[in-house]
């Protein structure tokens, strides 16, 4: 096997930007891994045979662990049968049905393979349904979302005002609010609310708790003018309640997109929503082949189960606290201008704004270097154990002490 330097430079040459996905090239060579060769439970091992313990969970989708076996038996067992075929398998009905009982605004559900490509989709069906065109984005919705001027080409990273290879007259359509701006939402609904066809909304992982609010008035923004109300799920949805954000707070969309957690790792986003907006999908065409894919039915089916009959919610509750509680007593004890503020299954990183240029990446360099991944933050699963947080904090607060 080749080395994490070696495989670097062969990623670097042959494929853009170092990776299919962006936010998975590694910035801290040569302490961060630049390839992960295997994942177990909460942990993972890179080229060089080197050990972490992992909060990236390949940015979100592992919410039960690598190679949790429950699901490897169903892949594995969906596997002697068949991957895809040329009509629907029993599982994209079995899943649809379990998806429609588990989330609020389900009554009807489709697959496919990213959180990207379905939120294009439901904009398609809410702008068939609503006879409307303009769509207002609130947060990062994925990269085939990310059209409007000002919105987020990657988490957390703007976009100009003249976006590459997007054509202005597409971008006219497309407006970038911010979470919780009610004062922009009533200017944007002044200016499009009688062509609007849909409100598209990723939480803020750092202010999430001003959803109990913010959801409210979106409710009844959209009820004004005839739009869709569409939240983005995908790291939300199976992590922070089995029925996501719209369970936990109480306030149910028309449609919704979830990703990631739905499969534990395999490829697969779920589509869902109430009939009168899913039913746009009947003229307004949304097709892939490999939307019903059988092998990453098979895991969701285990997944969605698992999380029916244990107790993974709770769990991801109490090692998120126990996670990023933690990290905040690090910052403080050793003076770091950081907090997290989430308490939550999913935990970001403030950087306070008087904080050095560069001490946030040195930071998580540290961590690299004394053997956890951070993703500015992260995700704990179901196989963190109490022993794995220990563990993790006191190698965090090695990493911090070296700074």
């Amino acid at each position: 096997m080749k080395s994490n330097q070696e495989y670097r430079a062969i990623l670097d040459q042959y494929i853009p930007w170092g990776s299919s996905t962006c936010s998975k090239r590694a910035r801290f060579m040569p302490e961060e891994p630049a390839v992960i060769v295997r994942g177990k439970g909460c942990r993972v091992w890179d080229a060089d045979g080197r050990e972490f313990i992992d909060f990236r969970n390949s940015l979100g989708p592992i919410t039960l662990g690598y190679c949790y076996e429950p699901v490897n038996e169903a892949v594995k067992e969906q596997l002697d049968k068949g991957i895809v075929f040329g009509y629907p398998t029993p599982l994209e009905a079995e899943v649809a049905e379990l998806v429609c009982h588990t989330i609020p605004c389900a009554e009807k559900a489709r697959f496919l393979k990213t959180g990207g490509e379905a939120i294009a989709a439901v904009i398609k069906s809410a702008r068939c349904v609503s006879g409307h065109d303009h769509v207002i984005q609130i947060g990062y919705n994925g990269w085939l979302n990310s059209l409007g001027s000002g919105g987020m080409t990657l988490p957390g990273q703007k976009a100009a005002d003249k976006l590459p290879g997007v054509p202005a007259d597409l971008t006219a359509l497309h407006h970038t609010c911010g979470w919780n701006d009610v004062e922009t939402m009533e200017r944007l609904g002044n200016l499009y609310g009688d062509n609007l066809a849909c409100v598209v909304v990723a939480a803020d992982y750092l202010r999430m708790d001003e959803a109990k609010t913010f959801y409210p008035f979106l409710r009844q923004f959209v009820d004004k003018y005839g739009a869709a109300l569409i939240y983005d799920e995908i790291v939300t949805g199976f992590r922070l309640a089995l029925g996501g954000a719209q369970e936990l707070y109480g306030v149910t969309p028309d449609m919704a997109v979830f990703a990631k957690a739905v499969a534990n790792g395999m490829p697969l986003s779920v589509y869902c929503g109430n009939a009168k907006w899913m039913k746009g999908l009947d003229t307004a065409i949304v097709s892939s082949t490999y939307g019903g894919e059988a092998l990453s039915l098979a895991a969701a089916k285990a997944v969605i189960n698992i999380y029916r009959t244990e107790p993974v919610i709770e769990h991801l509750w109490e090692m998120g606290n126990r996670m990023w509680s933690g990290m905040d007593r690090i910052f403080e004890a050793k003076g770091l201008p950081f907090n997290v503020p989430s308490r939550k299954p999913v935990g970001f990183v403030n950087v306070h704004a008087d904080a050095p240029a560069g001490l946030f990446d040195n930071f998580l360099r540290a961590c690299c270097a004394n053997g956890v991944t951070l993703y500015n933050g992260g995700y704990v699963n179901y196989s963190h154990k109490a022993a794995d947080i220990d563990e993790a904090l006191e190698r965090i607060e090695k990493a911090a002490a070296s700074l």
